[in-house]
Order: C-alpha cells, then structure tokens, then sequence
C-alpha cells in the first residue's frame, strides 16, 4: 500500500507540474487523461480549434517520457499513412515494412473526423487490440499505447462525423473550454507556451507507469457498485429519448474509469462519487438518441438517468 501511494504521488506530480507551469486552466483535462492511460483507455478531446488540445496531448507525452507518434488528418490521409507498408528493397530483393506514427507509445491524432470514414476505421484494430494487420502479417504496438485524438465541431466545413464504433474505442470524451479570464489575459500577454514545450522533462518512467496500471487493477469494486453500473446501463437501454444505450463495453468502461479515480484520489476502494465523476466522460459519447432527439444534449440525457437510479449504500 505504501508503494502505491508512492506511485500515486508520482502521477499526480505530473498533473500538478503540467497545470501549474504549463497548462492552467487544465486540470480536469489533464486528470481525465491520466484516467484513460491508468485504465488503458483512449482519449478523444472534442472543442473548437485554438484551445489547446494538440498542446495538452504534447506536454503530457514529454512530461511521461513517453515515445511520441502525430498524425494530422485531411480528407486525402490514408490507411497506410498511419500503420506504414511494405516496400520492396532492391538490395535485399524482398518486401520491407516501414512502421507507421501509430508505432508509438502515444498517438496524437489532430483532428480526426477531418480524415474519411475509411480512413477512420484503420485505428479500431489497433484501439482495440493493440496491434495492426498489414497484408496479412499482425505487428504488436508498444505498450501502453494510447490514441489521444482531437475532433473539431462537426458543423465545421470539412469533417465527419466518427462511426459509433469508433467512438465506442474511447474510453473518456472531454472538452477543454475557454480558460478563465484572468488567465486568458495572462496566455494573451505572454503568448502560448509551445516554444516552451522543450523544457519539460519526463517525470514518471516506463515502469513507474506500469506499476501505476497494475495498482489501478486492483482497486476494490464491490458488488453493490457493479450492480448500480449495470443498472445506469440497463436505465439507458430503456430510455425513452435513446435508441441505443451503454453498452456491456461501455460499463466495463465505466468501471475501468471509476477505479482510475479512485487511484487518483488514494483510496484502494471504488466509491458511488467517483462512478458519479467519470459517468459524462465515459458513457455520454456512447449514446444513440433516437431521430427526434438528436437535438438533445448527451450529458443532460445521462443526468436524468442517474438521478432515476438510486446511489448505493456501501
């Protein structure tokens, strides 16, 4: 327990480093971040350009010393632009395979609903299980591994709109938002940090995040916990604005999520407040609502399921 807290005070330098030095205003991004990697989760970061989402996913790759792979998505980007191909080498008179960015501890993906459908599609694989097939050969990507993609509004001229498959990949679905005003006044005088991304150094290693992860797995969950995730899933199906609710995938995301925060907050135990806390990030993006309610917001929908399902007692 003693070498848990260690590596719990450890992750959370990382937060309190980045937000205090670099990215103010940051905090809940930063922290739903970390939720994704201890949970072994992806990230996508949705919110109009200029606010910071390509900086937040760069200082965090630098500050846990982590191999780095960005891909910046247009409409013409292919497949094979992020898992490589083979090419054949004359010398050597065989086929050769050069790795695509997706080879990397962290994936940025700059605005990804900007690339096609099919273009899309090439990461659920990897999202997924953690390796790519080309031409019929499985190549295993590093671990961990994380895709941190960011999405601009999709009433923007030049995007579409990700496939519920995907968005069902991503653990946790945030925003930025604008920063506070001071500190906005503050970014305004003194210009962005990105020439100042340099002097961040790692503060965690490879193996300190590991030992991180495999503490997160044993947070407690109990069955009274278990029940009442089930029960906002089961809430959701049945929903009169909702066509499709959480699915099994969505609750185990749930719960992956919820004991992360618990990490996080230095308990070995899962409480009722932190599936409270991680609900909006994990499970609003998986909902499907019905035509006539599209109009609806996803996160004011799943409120009104948590407040018809009574909080357990434990």
């Amino acid at each position: 327990m003693v070498n848990q807290l260690a590596k719990q005070r450890e992750i959370l330098s990382v937060i309190d480093t980045l937000s205090g030095h670099y990215l103010q205003g940051k905090v809940r991004a930063l922290r739903l971040a970390m939720i994704a990697l201890l949970a072994d989760g992806h990230l996508l970061l949705e919110d109009i350009p200029g606010l910071g989402k390509t900086t937040l996913a760069l200082a965090l790759s630098r500050a846990l010393g982590l191999s780095f792979g960005r891909i910046q998505c247009t409409s013409d980007l292919l497949p094979s632009d992020i898992t490589g191909l083979s090419i054949f080498d004359r010398e050597q008179n065989n086929f050769r395979f050069i790795k695509g960015p997706i080879f990397n501890h962290i994936l940025l993906v700059d605005e990804i609903n900007r690339a096609m459908p099919k273009t899309q599609s090439a990461m659920l694989e990897a999202m997924e299980e953690r390796k790519v097939t080309i031409e019929g050969t499985s190549y295993s990507l590093p671990h961990p591994f994380i895709v941190i993609a960011t999405q601009n509004p999709l009433e923007q001229i030049g995007t579409y709109p990700l496939p519920e498959s995907q968005l069902d990949r991503f653990l946790i679905t945030t925003d930025i938002g604008y920063p506070p005003s001071q500190l906005e006044k503050d970014i305004i005088r003194d210009g962005g940090i990105r020439n100042k991304m340099i002097q961040i150094q790692p503060l965690l290693t490879l193996n300190d995040i590991e030992l991180a992860k495999q503490a997160v797995a044993t947070i407690q969950l109990n069955d009274k916990l278990v029940e009442y995730i089930l029960a906002i899933a089961q809430a959701s199906r049945g929903h009169k604005f909702i066509a499709a609710g959480i699915s099994t995938r969505g609750a185990i995301s749930m719960a992956a999520a919820a004991r992360a925060a618990a990490y996080l907050d230095g308990r070995n135990y899962v409480i009722p407040e932190d599936v409270k806390l991680i609900a909006g990030p994990v499970a609003a993006h998986r909902l499907i609502l019905r035509p006539e309610h599209r109009s609806l917001n996803h996160r004011e929908v799943l409120l009104s399921i948590f407040n018809d399902v009574p909080v357990p007692l434990v």
